[in-house]
């Protein structure tokens, strides 16, 4: 799947798959090990821009993929994002998608929102923005309508 499909049919909160079709070199080519895994690995998706349009400037739309959050004892050091414009050379592969009932917890920024967070219940996303506050954020559930929609339009996981 190309990453324009992505952007158009994956919704916020599913895990996609990045790859580039080349086999993982052996761990002993540290520096093309590297590499590869720079270019193939999975993330959630968090992000959704349009592409935009300025007057000395324009850029197609992108999305952001969270690879995952460093630190230690319950503090975030460092948070590991990765941005793809819908013109990537990458194949990309929705792994699964948010299922129904579970609660995004989302940030108003801009043009679209942002995901913070995802929970399993609305008891467990209200905890989570309580020990974690943010201006603007807001809570969203996965509806049964919206994982309908996928599977009448074929949009399943894998």
């Amino acid at each position: 799947m190309s990453a324009h499909l992505v952007y158009d049919n994956a919704p916020l909160g599913s895990v996609i798959r990045y790859f580039d079709s080349t086999p993982k070199p052996p761990s002993r080519f540290r520096k093309k090990l590297s590499a590869w895994e720079g270019r193939n690995g999975t993330g959630r998706l968090v992000k959704k821009e349009p592409p935009r349009s300025r007057a000395t400037y324009s850029s197609p739309a992108y999305f952001n993929l969270h690879e995952g959050d460093f630190g230690e004892g319950g503090t975030v050091v460092v948070s590991v994002r990765r941005t793809y414009s819908v013109e990537s050379d990458l194949h990309f592969q929705i792994v699964e998608r948010p299922s129904i009932g579970m609660i995004r917890v989302l940030k108003d920024l801009g043009d679209s929102p942002e995901l913070l967070h995802l929970a399993r219940d609305r008891e467990a996303a209200e905890r989570w923005l309580a020990n974690n506050p943010y201006s603007r954020a807001y809570l969203e559930e996965v509806s049964a309508d919206e994982v309908g929609a996928d599977i009448i339009e074929g949009r399943s996981a894998a």
